[in-house]
C-alpha cells in the first residue's frame, strides 16, 4: 500500500535542507522541472561518480563519451523516436485534464480523488490519441523543417553514431561499452512522484557491444552486476528486485530486458533497465546514414554488426531511491539531556553522502574555534567537509543526521590537554575519544577512500 506521508515528509526534508527545490519556484514553479541545492547536487554528482568510478575508471572495457544534446534530425527518424516515441492520451472534457491511457488506473479524477479518470458520473474521456514525447526546436532564426531539431530523449543514440569513430581512435577491441552521464528530456504529460518522472533528467548509459555469439552471456553478466551495483550502496532486501520482462513487454528488436526496480512509497518503480538490442541500432544507423558500421576482427579475419548490451540507469531516480532507502525517524534519548526526542536521519552510503564530515567546536571559546578551524581546513583537502560553530553541539548533530553526514568530529576543553577529539558515528551516534593526528586516516578508512 502506498505510504504518502513518507514521502511527504522526505520531499519537506529535501526542500528544507537543500536538497531539492522546484523549479522556477518564485514565479509559481514550472511543472516537472527540479533544481538541484547545495546538498542535493553533491548527492547526484556522488551517485554519478560512483556509477563512473565502478563502471568506466576501474574497467579496462569500457571507454567514455560525452555527445550534443542537438542532434542530426535523422538521428531521431533512424532510431524510430520521431514515429513511435510516444504516449497515448485520453483528455477529460469535463474538466479539461489529460491523461495517459494506459496509466488511467493510477491516476485520480481531479473533480473526485477517489474515483480514476471516467469512473466519476460526470467524467467524458476522449478516445485515445498519440503524443510525441520529443522536445522540438530549431536551429537557426528561421523555423522550418529543414531546420526542426529535438532535445535528446535519451542518451544512446550519441553513442551508436559515435560507435566507429571511438572505434578508429582508440583502437579498442570487442567486447567493449561506451558510456556516457548526460542530460535528457522528454515531455511528460504526467510528471509525478517528485523527480521520479520529469520532464528534465539525467541517465547513466552503458552501450556494450559484443559478438552475437556472446551477447546472451554478456546479457545475463550485465543484468546480474548492475544489480549487485545498487544493493552495494545500501538498497538491500525486499525493497529491491530484478524483473525479467515477459514476451508481450519487449520491444520488437530486444531479445530479452530485465529492470531493476525499487519499491518507493508508492509502489514499485523502474532504476535501471538492462536490455539485449540485438544489431538493431547500428542497423538502422548504417541504413539512414549510408556509412558501414561493421567491426572487423583482424585477428579473426572476420566482420560483422555487433549485439549491443544496453545498462540504461536513471541517475535522479537512483537518488530518489537513495534517499529513500535511507530516510527513518526514530525515537531517541537526546545526547545531551536524556529526554525522548525524535530524530530525523538520511543514512545514505558514506560514497554517496554529499558530506562526509563535520567539524565542530564544543563553543566559541578558549581557542576550540581555531583547533577545529585548523582540522576542517586539513580535511578539507581529502573530503567535502562541513564546519559549524552556531547553536548547541545536540542541535548541530541532528542538522547532520538530517543532512546524512556520516561522521562529526568534535573539539573540546579536553582536546588542549590531550590532543583528542570526539568522533560521533552518525548511525550508532557512539561516541570515541581519538587523537587529532589521527583523524584523517581513521576517516579515510571508514569512508573507504571515497
Amino acid at each position: 500500500m502506498a505510504d504518502t506521508t513518507v514521502m511527504e515528509k522526505l520531499v519537506s526534508l529535501c526542500k528544507r535542507r537543500g536538497f531539492i527545490f522546484p523549479g522556477s519556484e518564485i514565479y509559481g514553479g514550472l511543472n516537472g522541472t527540479w533544481d538541484y541545492g547545495p546538498l542535493g547536487v553533491e548527492l547526484l554528482r556522488n551517485v554519478k561518480n560512483a556509477w563512473w568510478h565502478d563502471n568506466v575508471t576501474s574497467r579496462e572495457d569500457i571507454v567514455g563519451l560525452d555527445s550534443a544534446i542537438l542532434m542530426q534530425r535523422t538521428v531521431w527518424q533512424a532510431s524510430g523516436h520521431e514515429s513511435n516515441f510516444t504516449d497515448p492520451l485520453v483528455d477529460c472534457k469535463t474538466c479539461k485534464s489529460r491523461f495517459r491511457a494506459d496509466q488511467i488506473s493510477e491516476s485520480q479524477c481531479p473533480r473526485k480523488p477517489s474515483k480514476h479518470p471516467g469512473e466519476f458520473a460526470e467524467c467524458q474521456l476522449t478516445e485515445a490519441r498519440k503524443f510525441n514525447l520529443m522536445f522540438k526546436t530549431f536551429v537557426g532564426p528561421v523555423e522550418e523543417s529543414a531546420t526542426q531539431v529535438y532535445l535528446r530523449p535519451e542518451t544512446a543514440q550519441g553513442i551508436f553514431v559515435n560507435f566507429k569513430n571511438v572505434v578508429d581512435s582508440t583502437r579498442i577491441k570487442i567486447p567493449f561499452g561506451i558510456a556516457q552521464v548526460g542530460k535528457s528530456f522528454r515531455n511528460e504529460i504526467t510528471p509525478k512522484q517528485f523527480i521520479f518522472r520529469s520532464r528534465e533528467f539525467e541517465q547513466m548509459e552503458i552501450e556494450f557491444f559484443c559478438h552475437p555469439s556472446s551477447s546472451a552471456q554478456w546479457y545475463q553478466r550485465w543484468r546480474d552486476e548492475r544489480f549487485k551495483w545498487y544493493q552495494d550502496l545500501g538498497l538491500k532486501g525486499a525493497n529491491l528486485r530484478l524483473r525479467e520482462h515477459s514476451a508481450d513487454e519487449l520491444s520488437h528488436y530486444s531479445q530479452g530486458t530485465s529492470d531493476v526496480e525499487y519499491l518507493f512509497p508508492w509502489g514499485w518503480g523502474e532504476l535501471e533497465g538492462i536490455a539485449h538490442r540485438g544489431d538493431y541500432d547500428l542497423k538502422q544507423h548504417m541504413q539512414f546514414s549510408g556509412k558501414d558500421l561493421t567491426y572487423f576482427d583482424d585477428e579473426k579475419k572476420e566482420r560483422y554488426i555487433p549485439h549491443v548490451i544496453e545498462p540504461s540507469a536513471g541517475a535522479t531516480r537512483s537518488l530518489l531511491a537513495f534517499l529513500c532507502e535511507a530516510f527513518a525517524e526514530e525515537t531517541i534519548a537526546d545526547e545531551e539531556t536524556g529526554k525522548q526526542d525524535t530524530r530525523t536521519v538520511l543514512r545514505l552510503h558514506p560514497r554517496l553522502a554529499p558530506v562526509k564530515a563535520a567539524v565542530f567546536p564544543l563553543v566559541k571559546k578558549d581557542g576550540m574555534p581555531e583547533r577545529a578551524t585548523a582540522i576542517y581546513k586539513d580535511l578539507q583537502k581529502h573530503f567535502a567537509v562541513f564546519y559549524d560553530e552556531k547553536g548547541a553541539v545536540g542541535r548541530r548533530y541532528r542538522r547532520q543526521d538530517e543532512a546524512g553526514t556520516p561522521f562529526c568530529i568534535t573539539v573540546d576543553g579536553q582536546t588542549a590537554q590531550d590532543q583528542t577529539v570526539t568522533l560521533r558515528d552518525r548511525d550508532s551516534m557512539k561516541q570515541e575519544r581519538i587523537g587529532v593526528d589521527e583523524v584523517k586516516g581513521l576517516l579515510l578508512e571508514k569512508l573507504g577512500g571515497c
